[in-house]
This record gives structure tokens, C-alpha cells and sequence, in this order.
């Protein structure tokens, strides 16, 4: 094995050591000067349920683009599901996203279309055969509890059922990690409640699940592992953890 073959092996072995997520002291600056993240190590290892919190301008946003190489990091080494995103390639970023699903406050639904066009988008995008799709999508649609809606458009849906969608369509490639960035945000505490029982079902399938969240209340009751951040930097990190409150 020539030295690049066992630096290559090493850093592999590191990586899966580490977690399914690894920061090592990872630092962003944006042009202002101020870090939105200065100096975070942490690692998520696979299957793990985490929940992140902290107020607006913690640095949550900016860990959930560095973990979909929507940023790079300044300092520091980004490490998800084996890649290094320091080096991945810019050509390779789509490929690499098909790893991670992703649900977001606002749904960022295609209101123009169904709830199975919907979902059916995130496997054409990937050229999915259609007999796969056709397999996959009523699947899926089933498990977040909208089999009878596939017909249906977005905008006749309540905003519980839009976030189902949403849900549904991170899901259906089958992805390793389930980043939730303020999923019951916009939802009422029935709708919250059942969008966070259906993450801990996929989490309990063997999907890691990343959710950043203010919801107190959801935090301190789930009991999952969490995450705390002030100001770009990690305050605390308890498994079986609640929501911290930082003066």
C-alpha cells in the first residue's frame, strides 16, 4: 500500500469512527469578520436522533449549509456520510445531496403540481425508471399517512399535511440523513406533534435525524440527545437532554 493509499485508509477510518457527521473545528466567517461558527468539533454517529437549538444567529443556519455544501467552511473539516467537503468537487455536490433529505419551515412545495408530482420530482431528478417511481412514491406517501391524497394540490392540503409532503418527498431516495431545519414552525401543536412522532419512526428505521428547532416544549419531552448553540460555538451537548436557555 503506497503512503497516499494509507493517509486515504486512515482518514476513512477516522471518519467512520467519528459519526456519520464529523466537525473538527470548524470555523465560518462571513465578509462582515464576525464568525458565524468559531471553532465547532462534533460528531453525529449513524442512527442517532439530535436535536439543535439556539437563538437566531446561534450559528444553526450555517451548520445545516455546511452540512449540504451550500457553504464551505473557512477553517476546519466538514465530514458527512464519508465525504470530505473540503474536496469534494463542485460536479459531485448533487450526487453527494442524494445522501441527505431535507425539510425545511416553509415546505418549498411545487404548488402548480399534485402531491404525488410532488414527490415523484425528487426521483426524476436523480432518473429514477419510471416503474420504480410508480413503486416508490405511493410507497412512501403511505408511510407519512397521505395515501388517499396523492390526487390532490398542495395548496387544498393543511399546512400538516403540506409538511407530510415535504416529509415524503426527503425520503423517497432513501436517504442516510434527515436534516429538519424548523419543521413544526409554521404548524399548529396537533400538526407539530405529528410531524415529530413521524421522524422518530424514520429515525427508528435506521435514518439519522438532525433537527434544528425552537420548540421548547417538543425538545424538553422527546428527551433525544441536544445540542445547544450561543454565538457560533457549542454550549452544551446532553444525551437525553432539554432546551437550555443561555443569558
Amino acid at each position: 500500500m503506497t503512503r497516499k493509499e494509507l493517509l486515504k485508509k486512515k482518514r476513512e477510518e477516522m471518519i467512520e469512527e467519528n459519526g456519520v457527521i464529523f466537525l473538527d473545528n470548524v470555523t465560518k466567517t462571513y465578509a462582515t469578520g464576525t464568525p458565524a461558527l468559531n471553532g465547532i468539533t462534533l460528531n453525529i454517529h449513524r442512527g442517532e436522533f439530535v436535536f439543535i437549538v439556539g437563538d437566531s444567529g446561534s450559528g444553526k443556519s450555517t451548520l445545516i449549509k455546511l452540512l449540504l455544501r451550500e457553504l464551505k467552511a473557512s477553517s476546519g473539516n466538514v465530514y458527512v456520510m464519508g465525504h470530505d467537503l473540503a474536496r469534494l468537487k463542485h460536479r459531485k455536490i448533487p450526487k453527494f445531496r442524494r445522501n441527505i433529505g431535507v425539510v425545511f419551515q416553509d415546505f418549498r412545495l411545487l404548488n402548480d403540481r399534485n402531491v404525488y408530482e410532488n414527490v415523484a420530482f425528487a426521483q426524476r431528478i436523480i432518473e429514477t425508471p419510471i416503474k420504480e417511481i410508480r413503486r416508490n412514491v405511493p410507497a412512501i406517501l403511505a408511510t407519512v399517512g397521505l395515501a388517499g391524497k396523492y390526487k390532490a394540490k398542495t395548496k387544498q392540503l393543511s399546512g400538516g399535511e403540506q409538511q407530510r409532503v415535504a416529509l415524503a418527498r426527503a425520503l423517497v431516495n432513501n436517504p442516510g440523513i434527515l436534516l429538519a431545519d424548523e419543521p413544526t414552525g409554521n404548524l399548529d401543536p396537533k400538526n407539530s406533534w405529528e410531524i415529530m412522532k413521524l421522524l422518530e419512526e424514520i429515525n427508528e428505521a435506521g435514518t439519522t435525524v438532525v433537527v434544528v428547532t425552537h420548540n421548547r416544549e417538543i425538545v424538553n419531552a422527546m428527551q433525544k440527545r441536544v445540542i445547544a448553540m450561543k454565538k457560533g460555538v457549542i454550549v452544551s451537548d446532553e444525551e437525553e437532554g432539554g432546551y437550555i436557555d443561555e443569558d
